[in-house]
């Protein structure tokens, strides 16, 4: 198989899901010719795989061969904020906007870390820049709806994620957003409404299922909450995430 093949293999494996078959076709493609491209590609599949480790061997790779390169700085600064190094991720996420000033994700990025870093003050400047330089930017609404949903400006937040949800109907991430908020404020019916909503653009949304769960034991629907939370607990796999997997596991315990 040419490069080019199996390069295209690759990319199909991972958008069906075939983890293993794309990380197998990336590493031949890289037996015959590294570029920046391949060694983005093949991280992408490694973060997706949890291989953190070899994620960073692979875009420190790419960037040795072009230190410039958007995509891998894209990608290792979201490893770093994945892993919960924010002040590494801010730093890359600067380094893009040095290179492109007008670059609309790498300041939202930076937000979404100084957010993470709490620094809201710091991270509403960042998302605010975006979007002067992007009004329509859909990726910089949902960041400012949850800089607001943590400043306690939830008509502010809920603005915003309804923006971002007009601008781009198919991410479900706004959705989400606006069912934790409804539910924070004891609006049941449409904190599952849009839960419903964002899980039907992604079933595969750990957090939905969280929601969910939690929506359905406020109101008695003891077995429902039971599948939901059991489906969050098969989905949510992060180490970061232990804390929350063993409440959610304790809570099933009290429920059965």
């Amino acid at each position: 198989m040419s490069v080019e093949d199996l390069l295209d293999s690759g990319v199909r494996a991972h958008e069906q899901g075939d983890l293993k078959s794309a990380l197998h076709y990336f590493e031949q493609a890289l037996q015959s010719q590294q570029t920046a491209e391949i060694w983005v590609l093949l991280a992408e599949v490694q973060i997706e795989s949890g291989s953190f480790t070899k994620a960073h061997k692979s875009l420190r790779a790419g960037l040795d061969l072009a230190a410039d390169d958007l995509d891998l700085l894209f990608a290792l600064g979201d490893l770093h904020l994945e892993q919960g190094k924010h002040d590494k991720a801010m730093a890359i996420y600067q380094k893009i906007i040095d290179l492109e000033p007008n670059e609309v994700d790498a300041w939202v990025s930076k937000a979404v870390a100084q957010m993470n870093d709490d620094d809201l003050s710091g991270a509403e400047q960042s998302c605010q820049r975006a979007l002067a330089i992007d009004p329509e930017s859909a990726f910089a609404h949902n960041a400012f709806g949850d800089i607001s949903a943590f400043k306690g400006n939830v008509d502010v937040a809920i603005n915003s994620f309804l923006k971002s949800i007009k601008l781009d109907p198919t991410d479900p991430q706004p959705c989400l957003s606006l069912a934790d908020l409804h539910y924070d404020l004891g609006q049941l019916q449409q904190a599952e409404e849009f839960c419903q909503r964002g899980l039907e653009l992604d079933a595969g949304l750990a957090a939905g299922y969280l929601i969910l769960g939690y929506i359905c034991l406020d109101q008695d629907r003891t077995q429902e909450s039971i599948d939901n939370f059991q489906q969050f607990l098969r989905l949510e796999k992060s180490s970061a995430a232990k804390n929350i997997r063993d409440e959610v596991s304790a809570v099933i315990d009290g429920l059965k």
